[in-house]
């Protein structure tokens, strides 16, 4: 239900914005294959949502559905976490969910050397070897 959702905020944005001619790239392969009529569901739950998401695509002059595998696909299985949580006093409406996008990466320009001379990870590998906290370690 989630990925429906989704799908669902996703075209009713592209709706919203005289968009025509959409493609909609989903990790959700089960529901590319329902949406295409390609596969068929019988669970109720679904079916409602499956048949707006079918109503919402006629508004489009050409709309396409790809399948991308979650693991290529992070940052869209987050957003369907977050739009099946959103809870609204109208139930037939969801808040938006600002997105800001930076025209350049964000990245560390510079890194420290440690003090003792190992690398950054070298306490980490200690704790996963011995399965003790280093001495200098607090709780804070």
């Amino acid at each position: 239900m989630a990925q429906y959702e989704a799908c669902i905020l996703g075209l009713r944005l592209a709706i919203d914005m005289n968009v025509q001619e959409l493609l909609v790239i989903e990790d959700s392969d089960l529901l590319v294959l329902q949406v295409l009529g390609e596969w068929a569901t019988k669970n109720t739950k679904i079916f409602s949502y499956l048949h707006y998401v079918q109503e919402q695509i006629k508004r489009f002059t050409k709309i396409e559905f790809k399948h991308v595998p979650r693991i290529q696909n992070e940052f869209a299985d987050a957003l369907a976490t977050l739009s099946s949580m959103i809870q609204h006093l109208d139930k037939n409406f969801i808040d938006p969910i600002p997105i800001g996008i930076h025209k350049q990466p964000a990245y560390c320009a510079h890194v420290e050397e440690e003090i003792d001379g190992n690398p950054w990870f070298h306490d980490i590998m200690e704790y996963l070897e011995k399965g003790e906290y280093p001495e200098h370690t607090t709780h804070t």
